[in-house]
């Protein structure tokens, strides 16, 4: 397939209307008409670091690319409520003969899209040697002062975290082999191969907590115990968080026995949960609570794991992780 070939395929995937749209795929830039501030984030994934296209299918590593940049956007409390409030520009990297795992890659992107009203308007095509995926997301504010940053967190707040961890490590520790999926309930482990493979933004619940009083956010990508770590140090801060009180996914702490692992460390260290790490006042947590409960589409558990601290040097401490000779941390690039 040629160059394009494929783009008059993808250019007809991803018609749609946007009521910011002025000019999109098929002329050299897209034009999108804005609305106060512009809140980007870009995101990339390549094969064989992000995710390893023998284990994926295409349509879901599309999926989880763009599920990755929007949770960015989620983590801000960028509004995602209809058509128009979010735009997506597509930057895709083919191997040799990739025409048809680029066309099912975008059809699995475009499908997360609709459920969320985001608009696919732009992007770039090339050959490359690997398999690369880089989205980026713009969503708009009319007052940066709604967004939730990462700095924000005071003594006296709490940390809370949304719906369960540890269910994408563990999916992908079966998607490796590590752990047959006849050692768990076969509709177990099917969730969790569905936790790794396609990950699903919380931008519904990113909007109401930033509504409700959250005071500092992030989403969990690399595992809470190197985001928490980040929001602290933005923060100048410590934050202190209990292992036991970190919520398991179903089935992780069986899969981490059978690995002779601490359940925990899935739950801690695993990332690419997508879950969203936050800390609030106390006066906030009925009302967080109450938010959540009612996003629209389904309603999100949140559960209160920790507190902050004045302290410094700023960090992060698990108060019951005890003397261990591999500290708990999360995922981080090395160069």
């Amino acid at each position: 397939m040629s160059e394009l070939e494929l783009i008059g395929e993808l250019h007809s995937l991803l018609s749609h209307q946007d009521p910011r749209l002025v000019l999109g795929i098929g002329d050299d830039v897209a034009v999108v008409r804005g609305r106060g501030y512009a809140v980007t984030s870009v995101d990339t994934m390549v094969d064989g670091v992000h995710f390893r296209s023998a284990q994926l299918p295409p349509e879901a590593i599309g999926h989880r690319a763009l599920a990755g940049a929007l949770s960015d956007l989620a983590a801000m409390g960028v509004r995602c409520e209809r058509r128009g409030d979010v735009q997506a520009y597509l930057a895709l990297g083919l191997p040799a003969g990739g025409g048809e795992l680029g066309l099912r890659l975008v059809t699995g992107a475009a499908g997360l899209a609709d459920e969320y009203g985001v608009s696919i308007v732009g992007g770039d095509l090339t050959s490359a040697p690997a398999l690369t995926v880089s989205f980026t997301v713009v969503g708009w504010s009319d007052d940066p002062g709604e967004l939730v940053r990462r700095d924000g967190a005071r003594p006296g707040d709490l940390v809370g975290v949304t719906g369960v961890l540890g269910g994408a490590a563990a999916g992908l520790a079966l998607y490796e082999g590590r752990v047959p999926d006849s050692a768990l309930d076969l509709s177990l482990a099917g969730t969790l191969r569905e936790r790794h493979a396609r990950p699903w933004p919380l931008l519904a619940a990113g909007r109401a907590l930033a509504h409700a009083g959250a005071s500092a956010m992030l989403d969990l990508s690399d595992g809470i115990a190197s985001d928490a770590a980040t929001l602290a140090r933005a923060s100048g801060v410590r934050i202190e968080l209990d292992l036991a009180r970190l919520p398991l996914a179903a089935g992780v702490a069986e899969l981490a026995g059978r690995l002779g692992e601490h359940a925990g460390r899935f739950a801690a260290c695993g990332g690419e949960d997508y879950e969203l790490c936050f800390t609030a006042g106390p006066s906030s947590r009925e009302a967080i609570e109450t938010a959540l409960a009612a996003c629209p589409g389904a309603s999100v558990a949140v559960t209160w794991i920790g507190e902050v601290l004045a302290g410094d040097p700023p960090g992060l401490h698990f108060r019951d992780a005890g003397e261990r000779s591999e500290p708990f941390t999360g995922y981080e690039h090395s160069f």
